[in-house]
């Protein structure tokens, strides 16, 4: 590689939008496109391709398929420190995620529209949606669903087991939602259900990004494009910053296997490492320009949004006894990984036509944990670079509680919700019972805050770090990626989501991807694509 490598498009990342992107753009064969992924290619690893590993990689951090790296400490969860990680391999944190597809709701996209125009209203967003699954179970309504794009989605299990039944019609009882079939259907985005919605193909196996978009009719397992294809996958390649001439992005420089080495770019840049895109652009002198300056990083944009309102879901779990008699999962189904759940408003009715908690049944064969997920945080954190060394780990503060309405949202949700589906769950079978936490604890103010702060665990929902708004709104990137205050350098990821989403993240990720390649492959003059009413992109 002494020669210079010189591409029309570079991407960093093969995550969820990275990869969408690299196909996209290389559909178009007169298109050359590099790849840069700082991981390898593990989709033949059983722990990648076996569903049934899907709980266990998120809970023990496999050095060979993650970033290794831990959060600051957290000052209203007595200063624990969680893990500070994605997937470090091809798909990103596609691979080894907990599979759940979840789509922002339409009240999600109506934010998103007013902040930035049709191009993210709920009808285009829905419309791509359909582009891109492949859906693979019920619904009311098919029209809301797509049956031809490339990403595998199963609903999952065919035939619910009794614990899923009950814990369903339990949360029915104590919240007076209806049992619903399909919660991505944008008319029924609240109720609980017995089957969650997965990336798996039908027999269930993964399905992530790099299966969906960089599969073997798109690319060798070593990362070469196929069929005339001019694409690339650099694999074990570290983005270390981007470069610039004068305020335009040329290319990247990034270290492969002990070298540092650079690629150019004719077109564009495309940052897509999810969590690392804000160090990225730090590194690259675009962020706070007192914080570049302490470094030693050359200042090419001053922007002091780089880096701010992080966000994440809150996380915390509740503990049943069950019925010995009664099985988590089908014998035959061991993929289906979860045992119901419930997408729900804020139980003290305020937005109550808004999904605020996430519910999410996680049985065994002698407890029911429920995981209880507030969606609407108003805490925001940071992301901070040390200095200018490139492997040197970012200080991320997530902030976590931060704001005191989140603790007292989290309190509402375990004193309504949580009381009232363990009364009913008790009622339809006494052997389930809830033992963590009681309820003496539920019902007294200072045990249920120290509970949730003891038993509070980390998800990666991580958002929002790069705002994709005006400048003067905090915005880092505009509505179709592009970095404010630089030409030809793009942020696509889920760190440029304008507001927080209701949901996994992974979904609005794909879309992003999705949203932002259409626009490059079909700009106007002005290079930024305006689709009309009747574009059916």
């Amino acid at each position: 590689m002494s020669r210079k490598l010189t591409f029309d498009y570079i991407i960093v990342g093969t995550g969820p939008a990275g990869a969408v992107i690299a196909k996209t753009l290389s559909d178009h064969k007169e298109v050359s496109v590099l790849v840069l992924e700082a991981g390898g290619n593990n989709d033949k690893d059983t722990p990648i391709r076996d569903s049934t590993f899907a709980l266990e990689l998120e809970e023990q951090f496999f050095p060979q398929y993650f970033w290794q790296g831990e959060g600051v400490p957290q000052e209203e969860l007595d200063e624990r420190a969680f893990e500070w990680t994605t997937g470090r391999l091809l798909g990103g944190g596609s691979s080894i995620n907990g599979e759940q597809y979840v789509r922002p709701t339409s009240a999600v996209f109506r934010e998103w529209e007013q902040l930035l125009g049709p191009l993210w209203s709920p009808r285009r967003a829905i419309r791509r949606f359909k582009k891109l699954e492949k859906y693979n179970g019920e619904t009311d309504d098919l029209n809301a669903r797509g049956f031809n794009g490339r990403i595998d989605i199963r609903q999952a299990p065919v035939n619910p087991t009794a614990m899923a039944e009950k814990l369903t019609t339990a949360i029915e009882r104590a919240t007076g939602f209806p049992e619903i079939l399909d919660y991505n259907d944008p008319k029924t985005p609240l109720g609980p259900f017995t089957r969650w919605q997965l990336y798996q193909n039908p027999k269930g196996g993964r399905e992530s990004s790099s299966r969906a978009f960089l599969s073997p009719d798109i690319m060798t397992p070593s990362g070469r494009g196929v069929d005339g294809r001019k694409l690339k996958v650099f694999f074990n390649s570290t983005a270390l910053r981007v470069l610039f001439d004068k305020k335009r992005a040329t290319g990247v420089e990034f270290l492969k296997e002990g070298r540092r080495l650079r690629a150019y770019a004719q077109k564009k840049v495309i940052i897509s490492a999810g969590i690392n895109s804000a160090q990225l652009l730090m590194l690259s002198g675009i962020g706070p320009a007192a914080l570049l300056k302490e470094a030693g990083i050359p200042v090419v944009f001053n922007n002091p949004n780089v880096g701010k309102r992080l966000r994440n879901h809150t996380l915390n779990t509740a503990v049943f006894t069950t019925n010995p008699n009664d099985s988590a999962l089908p014998a035959n189904d061991p993929e289906a990984l979860y045992t119901g759940g419930a997408f729900l408003p804020d139980p003290t009715g305020v937005n109550s036509n808004r999904r605020a908690v996430q519910l999410i049944g996680i049985g065994s064969d002698s407890t029911l944990t429920l995981a209880v997920l507030y969606l609407r945080p108003k805490s925001r954190g940071s992301i901070k670079i040390q200095n200018k060394d490139p492997l040197k780990i970012v200080l991320a503060d997530e902030g976590f509680l931060a704001n005191p309405d989140d603790m007292e949202a989290v309190k509402n949700i375990f004193r309504t919700y949580v009381k009232n589906i363990a009364a009913e769950l008790a009622s339809i079978d006494p052997s389930y019972q809830l033992v963590s936490p009681t309820l003496d604890m539920i019902e007294d103010d200072v045990q249920l805050e120290e509970y949730i702060k003891q038993n509070f665990d980390h998800n990666h929902h991580q958002q929002s770090s790069l705002r994709m708004a005006p400048l003067k709104k905090g915005g880092v990137v505009d509505r179709t990626g592009h970095v404010h205050g630089v030409e030809d350098l793009i942020v696509a990821d889920a760190s440029i989501i304008p507001f927080t989403v209701d949901g996994n993240t992974s979904a609005a990720a794909f879309l992003i991807g999705y949203t932002i390649a259409r626009q490059l492959v079909s700009p106007d003059k002005k290079g930024r694509r305006q689709p009309s009413e009747g574009d059916e992109e």
